[in-house]
C-alpha cells in the first residue's frame, strides 16, 4: 500500500498512512467523460413548444386557377400562414416535451468511473492539467488532520489552506470568474466560476465557514460523485480528505 502524509492545519507534515486501495485504480478518462455526460443528460429538464403554436389562425386555400400559390392564407388578408414553409407558420418538427433525454450506463462502469476519478485526485500530472495551482512539495490527495473540520471562520480556513501550500487555487477561481457569452447571461446564469478545491469531509462545521469561497465545494464522503471529483468531465481535481474522511473511503468498494 502506498504512504501518504497527514498534515495538521499549519501545513506540517505529522505521520503517514496508507492510502485506501481505491486509489491504484486505473485511469480511464473514457469512462470518466461517459458517465458525466450520462449523469448531465438524465438531469436535463424536459422541454417544448406549444403544440398549437402557429395554429390558432382562421385560414383557408384559394384553391387553384387563381395564378397564387395554394398555401394556407389568412381569411381577414392574403398574407401566408399555418404552413411550415411560410413565415410566421407553424414549425415543422418542433422540441416536444414528452422526449426522454435519459442515458443509461452499467453499474460497473458508473463505480469504475468514480474510482478512476478518485484515483486522479493523486496523480499530480493530471491534477496540474486541469489547471489546478498547488505546492509542489505537498503529496496528493491532500490529507488533513480532522481538526480542520471544526474550523467554523472562514479567516482561518484561508489561513490554513495558504499553508498547505493551495491558496493560489482559490485566487485562480476568483480571479477566473466572468460573464458568461451569450443568451445564458440573461437566465439567471449571469457568470462562469471555475472549479477550485473540493473538500471531503465528514463534519458539517467546515461546509459553514468554506460555503462563500469561489469555486470550492464541500461534500461528505457517501455523496462523491463523478460530478464532483470530474466537473466538466475532466478529472484530477485538487481535493482535501480530512483524515476521518480517508479512513471511510477505506471501506468502500
Amino acid at each position: 500500500m502506498t504512504k501518504i502524509n497527514v498534515y495538521d492545519i499549519n501545513g506540517s507534515s505529522k505521520e503517514q498512512i496508507d492510502l485506501p486501495d481505491i486509489f491504484n485504480t486505473p485511469y480511464r478518462p473514457d469512462i470518466i467523460r461517459k458517465s458525466f455526460n450520462v449523469l448531465h443528460s438524465n438531469k436535463r429538464q424536459s422541454y417544448g413548444s406549444d403544440p398549437l403554436a402557429g395554429t390558432k389562425h382562421a385560414t383557408a386555400s384559394v384553391g387553384k386557377g387563381r395564378g397564387m400559390s395554394r398555401v394556407p392564407r389568412l381569411t381577414q388578408g392574403r398574407r401566408a400562414a399555418l404552413a411550415p414553409c411560410v413565415v410566421g407558420g407553424r414549425r415543422a418538427h418542433p422540441p416536444k416535451s414528452e422526449k426522454s433525454w435519459n442515458e443509461k450506463i452499467n453499474k460497473k462502469e458508473k463505480l469504475l468511473a468514480k474510482n478512476s476519478a478518485l484515483a486522479a485526485t493523486a496523480n499530480k500530472e493530471i491534477v496540474k492539467n486541469r489547471g489546478h495551482k498547488f505546492d509542489e512539495k505537498i503529496t496528493l490527495p491532500i490529507i488533513i488532520d480532522d481538526k480542520f473540520e471544526k474550523i467554523t471562520k472562514t479567516k482561518d480556513v484561508l489561513n490554513a489552506l495558504d499553508k498547505l501550500g493551495v491558496y493560489d487555487d482559490v485566487l485562480r477561481a476568483i480571479k477566473g470568474k466572468h460573464i458568461r457569452a451569450g443568451k445564458g447571461k440573461n437566465r439567471s446564469r449571469k457568470y462562469k466560476t471555475p472549479k477550485s478545491i473540493l473538500i471531503v469531509t465528514t463534519k458539517d462545521e467546515i461546509k459553514k465557514s468554506s460555503k462563500n469561497l469561489t469555486g470550492l465545494d464541500i461534500i461528505k464522503p457517501k455523496d462523491i460523485d463523478i460530478e464532483y471529483l470530474a466537473p466538466g468531465g475532466d478529472a484530477g481535481r485538487l481535493t482535501i480528505f480530512s483524515k476521518s474522511a480517508i479512513k471511510e473511503l477505506g471501506g468502500a468498494k
